[in-house]
Parts: structure tokens; sequence; C-alpha cells
């Protein structure tokens, strides 16, 4: 890894780059000593032999497995990989380059955080980094970025926690405290003080060793760059039926309104184990994925997938609920999802399949009314087309949240209710041999949701 790599072994962003790729720009920028720190134009001679770079950040346009980006790869040989007033500086130019030109940014990190020697001159540059990201945020330019080991301090925080795509190097020190810095019996050790441990809470999409991180960022960059995402569309295309689930033919869709099973027969058909899953969906859809993971708050739902999917030359972003009940965590990464697609002009494809939102008490602790609400209000916001198809379960505000609230379709085995049918029974005090009546009553199937307009249409196989 990148701390204890050996004298003349490459950083690792030059094993990221195409080798010879790199065509380098800022070397020019001067450091300067803002704080008047004895001694440190020396330290940064002696810094700049064992590295030959000029800056513990060099930057340049660069390709990685022949896709286009603008590079900004620290190297800890260098003071540490330290961010003082010329690392920031580059960085900012970084971002304007990668504007300019359209491409990603893809910065790739192995630093300590902010140079001492420079003082609060340094410690702003997390300001001046901030800024430059916002900018390239409202021109629509993914920021990918890579923490290896370490990544910690003023440069996790600023520059590396906050990209769209974020790739941890499995085992790197990656936190906010650095070695030295966190509390007095704090083990050192502990996964929360690692990529892995980042990943686990939902802080980073994926963990990648080194030797297949070029292929990841370049996954990462053809998906979301500018250059090669393709037009905007007006809507995403609306999904078929899966292949290999267990219908025959083709898929397509039909209007009619005649009900076919009744309520009851509806919701176990919804729950079937062989009925077509997201995963089928997904694999039948897509071409090629990046999925993001977490909330980049702390926690993760391993029962929501979301991402970037490749559809005929086009990228579309995704949110598919996988059967199981969502968790808060799971609302709050759909809510960042949609709020990626937005920055990048992306449509959005969710598929709605849920018995309905968790709520245990840990659950209620973890904010899931309030995770709800503001996915409702992100859907009803979005800036790109929402397309949305319930392929099972469709329970109360759980499934709605993934909702479109005008392009909503529903698959021949789901079903879209208020509540299940048990519940409905246990709210309304009705005795369990009334439940398939209930279900009858709650009007949940899909021929009765396209008689009432909730839903555009059906997709079945045919």
């Amino acid at each position: 890894m990148a701390a204890d790599r050996a004298a003349g072994s490459p950083a690792l962003y030059q094993e990221i780059a195409d080798p010879g790729s790199l065509d380098q720009f800022g070397g020019e920028t001067e450091p300067g000593n803002p704080a008047g720190w004895p001694g440190y134009e020396d330290q940064l001679r002696q810094a700049r032999k064992p590295t030959g770079a000029r800056h513990a950040v060099t930057t340049g346009m660069a390709t990685v497995a022949g896709e286009p980006c603008v590079l900004a790869g620290f190297d800890f040989a260098f003071l540490g990989g330290s961010m003082g007033t010329a690392e920031g500086a580059n960085i900012a130019r970084a971002f304007a380059e990668a504007t300019a030109k359209q491409v990603p940014v893809v910065c790739v990190a192995a630093s300590g955080g902010s140079r001492m020697q420079e003082g609060t001159s340094a410690l702003m540059q997390m300001q001046a980094v901030a800024a430059a990201i916002a900018d390239a945020r409202l021109a629509g330019i993914p920021h990918i970025a890579v923490a290896g080991d370490p990544t910690t301090g003023g440069v996790w925080s600023s520059l590396i926690a906050g990209a769209d795509v974020l790739i941890g190097v499995p085992g790197a020190r990656v936190s906010f405290s650095g070695s030295r810095t966190r509390p007095a019996g704090a083990d050192p050790g502990s996964a929360e003080f690692l990529a892995d441990g980042q990943w686990a809470h939902g802080s980073a999409d994926l963990l990648s060793p080194a030797r297949a991180l070029r292929g990841d960022v370049a996954a990462a960059i053809r998906l979301l760059s500018p250059r090669s995402r393709g037009q905007r569309l007006e809507r995403a295309p609306l999904p078929a039926w899966p292949a290999g689930a267990g219908a025959a033919g083709h898929a397509g869709t039909y209007a009619g309104c005649r009900p076919g099973r009744d309520g009851w027969a509806q919701v176990g058909a919804a729950r079937s184990p062989r009925r077509a899953r997201a995963g089928q969906w997904l694999a039948s859809y897509f071409e090629q994925t990046l999925e993001i993971h977490g909330d980049r708050c702390g926690g993760v739902d391993p029962g929501l997938r979301c991402g970037f999917g490749r559809r005929d030359g086009v990228t579309i972003a995704y949110i598919a609920q996988t059967g199981q009940r969502t968790l808060p965590a799971g609302f709050r990464t759909a809510t960042r999802l949609l709020a990626l697609a937005g920055r990048f002009g992306r449509p959005v494809l969710t598929l709605i399949d849920t018995p309905g939102a968790a709520a245990a008490p840990v659950d209620e602790a973890a904010g899931v009314g309030p995770a709800i609400a503001e996915l409702l209000v992100a859907m009803a916001s979005s800036r790109v087309p929402v397309t949305s198809v319930v392929i099972g379960e469709g329970v109360s505000g759980g499934a709605l949240a993934l909702a479109s609230p005008s392009d909503l379709w529903i698959a021949r085995d789901g079903y879209l209710a208020v509540t299940a049918p048990e519940l409905a029974a246990s709210i309304l005090k009705y005795p369990p041999g009334d439940i398939p009546r209930l279900a009858g009553w709650l009007r949940l199937t899909p021929a009765e949701l396209l008689s009432r307009g909730i839903v555009r249409g059906i997709i079945r196989p045919c």
C-alpha cells in the first residue's frame, strides 16, 4: 500500500492511469511558506528528491483503460501526501479543467491530511476544494475517488468522502482521525478506521484491491462521463418481462381491465418464490452495472440495490427493492441515487418489491419516517424522468416512496395496497378468517389498479 511502498515503486495513482497517458499540469504552482515554518523550504526540496514530483499531488489529463479523465493523485512519500496551498490550488484547477473538457475527475488519495507546516492556510484548502467540487457538481461533472492507504484528516473529509463514487482499497487506513490524533484507548486495528469499515457502514461504494482498480475506475468513468453516458432520454425504457423467469414468449403490456385473479390469489402470486425478482429484471435490462452502496450516513440496506447501468449505449440510474422490508438507510440511499441522477441528467428506473418499510424500534430510532418523507419529496421534485414498475409486493409507504408520481406500471404478479391484507385485518379488528375477503376489498390487483388510473399499464409475459 502507498504508505508502506518500497522506494522507487509507483504511487497508487500511477498504477491506475494507463502507462504514459498522464499529461501533467500544475507543476509550476509555488507553495510558498505562509506560516513562516522554520526549514520548510528545505523539507520541500528533500521531499522532491525521492518522488520526482514538485507537490504531494500530481494533476493532469490521463486515461484509465482508455477512458479520458482528469487525474489528481497523491504520493504519501511526499511529506505524508499532505495538502498545502499548492496542492489545494492544483486540485481546484483539476476540477475546473475537468469541467472545461467535460470529463470526470479521478482523485486517488494516499494522504495524512492537511500540512502542518503551512498552518491554518493548509486547513483553509478544505474550503477551496469544496468550492471546486461544488462548481463541478453544478456542471454535471462526475467525481470518482479512490481511498488508498492512508486517507485521513482533511483530505478524507473534504476531497474523498464526498465523491460521487468512492472506491476503497481493502485494508487501507481510511478515517477522519489519523493514527496520532485518535482518542486515547482507541483500537488502531478497529475496522472503523479502515476502508473495510467505511464500506460496511455505507461511506464507500466498492472495495477493490489494487490490481482491480484500473478496471473499476474505468467502469465508473464509462458509465458517468459526459462523453460516454449517452443522450438524455425523456424516460427510462420500460423493462420487458425477464427471460428465464418462468414466462414463455416475449414480453409486452396490455390495457384490458377485466379482473383475473382475486385479491388474495394476487397476493399469493406476488409472494411466490417462483416469480421474477429484482436481480432477474436488472440482469435482463442492463448490459453493465455499477452499484452505489450505502447512505453515506452510517447505514447500508442489503435489501435495496441502487446504481447506474448501460442499456443500448445510454446510462440509466436504477433503484430496486429485492423483496425485503426497506430500512431507513435504503430510503436515504435511494434519495442519494436520485440526486446523482439529477446531476448527471440520467433517467431513473425503480423496481418496487417490498412487504413494507422496516418498523422495529431500531428503525424508528434511525429515522424511517423522515427517510421516507425525504424520498417522497425527492421523487416529487426530480429533475429527471422516473419510471417505476411494481414487480412484486407493493405495500404501504415503503413501496410508494419508490413510485414515480407520473409513470407507474405493474407486473402481472405484482400488487399495490395501502397495507398488507393481514395488517388491514388487524387494524380494522377483523378475524383472521376474513383476511382473503379483505384482500379483495383492498382492490389491489393489476387490473383494478389500471381501471382506477393508478397505474399506466400491466407488464406480463405473452
